[in-house]
């Protein structure tokens, strides 16, 4: 026969390592993607990624602690103090390349069809931009860390405009150009 002490303390035991999987969960979930960082070294930005499991257990239930995966200054630099982790700590959702490229799309209109921009979708539909040539392209097509220097020289373009735009460019064969009509007389 099982004791009911036994059976609570399990039960107990079982819903502390549940709630610690589920903060350490969230804090995974939180901690995932791509930023942007000033290296200290080289004073340029840098994409780096987080440990996320080391991140996120050691945040789970207190002040956030970090540690790199990834930069784009390893291996050359691998040995570095990891000194920029103090941005991450300070605002880590700041320096969210998602984060980033929201803010600079809110509040402006598609090159071509002038529609404003409103709540991003990142995992569709996803925005574009335009460069000085007029070709249109997403924004994963540049390294992480030159989207600052991306976002200062091109324009925001909607999904819908740089689909038909991409078309338009990869099938020129396909497509006719219709003059306007004319408005009508009253």
């Amino acid at each position: 026969m099982t004791n009911p002490g036994e059976i609570v303390g399990g039960a107990a035991a079982a819903a502390l390592f549940g709630l610690g999987a589920w903060h350490v969960a969230r804090g995974i979930f939180a901690l995932r993607g791509t930023r942007l960082v000033t290296c200290p070294q080289t004073g340029r930005p840098v994409a780096v990624n987080l440990d996320l499991r080391y991140s996120a257990v050691r945040s789970a239930f207190g002040r956030p602690h970090f540690r790199l995966q990834d930069c784009t200054q390893w291996p050359e630099r691998a040995g570095c103090g990891q000194t920029c982790i103090d941005d991450l700590e300070a605002a880590p959702h700041d320096c969210l390349v998602r984060t980033i490229l929201a803010r600079w799309y809110a509040g402006k209109q598609c090159a071509f069809c002038r529609r404003d921009f409103g709540e991003i979708h990142w995992h569709d539909h996803k925005p574009a931009l335009m460069g000085a040539d007029g070709i249109t392209r997403e924004w994963t097509e540049s390294p992480p860390e030159t989207v600052p220097e991306v976002l200062a020289t091109h324009r925001p373009v909607c999904w819908n405009c740089h689909v038909a735009e991409t078309f338009r460019r990869v099938h020129v064969e396909l497509v006719v150009e219709r003059p306007p009509r004319p408005a009508a007389q009253a």
